[in-house]
């Protein structure tokens, strides 16, 4: 059976007191509250050794925002797979739109930080999507495919079984477009046919597939009830405990 995730990438938010006070109150409800899903959160860097100082029963991973294609040296601002192996860190996203946007990520060096994670025992969350224009032009399966294989395809059966993949459609982040459930599953059964076409479809549904689109309290259980959604790659809707607990209690109705 698939691991079920609700993940939140805090991105670049909150002053340390607001992030110690979210994790601490993320963590009594997550004690206190019977859930179906794994919780993960990805907070700014700075704060990781304190997350996981305060989820230090691993009821809550945690994950980086980013890490680095190399191994070591002189690559200032890094944060490599090593480092995040000795704070005993659960993984990384890999690959994120923003990245992909405003630093130029390429699926190549994500390919990189793949193996990076997985050697050290890491779980990856590789993020991909289309554009707005590509959506348009009716390119989204190919340059999805295209992503899929070229940061993936490198690795062996094993290894892709560990690895969580993280839909993001970039056309409906902030564009005013929205995406409905069913154009959430078609690209996840995608997803999971160009898998299956690689390494078996006994492989394929081992992986797991979170949504990252804008996923809200009152669209997360029409979501998460999709057939390939294994749960979401939640944003905004993170930084509150309130919205991101409605969305965790999604999977439990």
């Amino acid at each position: 059976m698939r691991r079920k995730i609700v993940a939140g990438n805090w991105k670049m938010n909150k002053n340390v007191i607001d992030a110690q006070q979210l994790m601490i109150q993320l963590l009594s409800y997550k004690n206190n509250t019977s859930t179906n899903c794994e919780v993960w959160i990805a907070p700014p860097s700075l704060y990781l050794m304190m997350a996981k100082d305060i989820f230090e029963k691993d009821e809550i991973g945690v994950f980086s925002q980013d890490m680095s294609e190399h191994e070591s040296g002189a690559y200032t601002g890094e944060i490599s797979a090593d480092m995040l192996e000795s704070i005993d860190a659960t993984g990384s996203l890999i690959g994120h739109s923003e990245r992909r946007q405003y630093h130029g990520e390429t699926d190549a060096q994500c390919n990189k930080k793949i193996k990076l994670a997985l050697d050290k025992g890491l779980i990856p969350v590789y993020c991909n999507g289309e554009t707005l224009d590509q959506r348009k032009a009716g390119q989204h399966l190919e340059v999805v495919k295209s992503q899929t294989e070229e940061a993936l395809f490198t690795l062996s059966a094993e290894e892709i079984r560990k690895v969580v993949i993280a839909y993001e459609p970039v056309w409906a982040i902030g564009t005013g477009e929205t995406a409905t459930p069913e154009q959430a599953q078609e690209i996840h059964a995608h997803i999971r046919n160009i898998i299956a076409a690689k390494y078996g479809q006994e492989t394929a549904d081992e992986v797991s597939i979170l949504y990252g689109g804008s996923v809200k309290p009152d669209n997360a259980k029409e979501i998460f009830s999709q057939p390939d959604i294994d749960g979401g790659l939640i944003g905004g809707a993170a930084l509150k405990l309130e919205d991101f607990s409605k969305i965790i209690e999604a999977f439990n109705s």
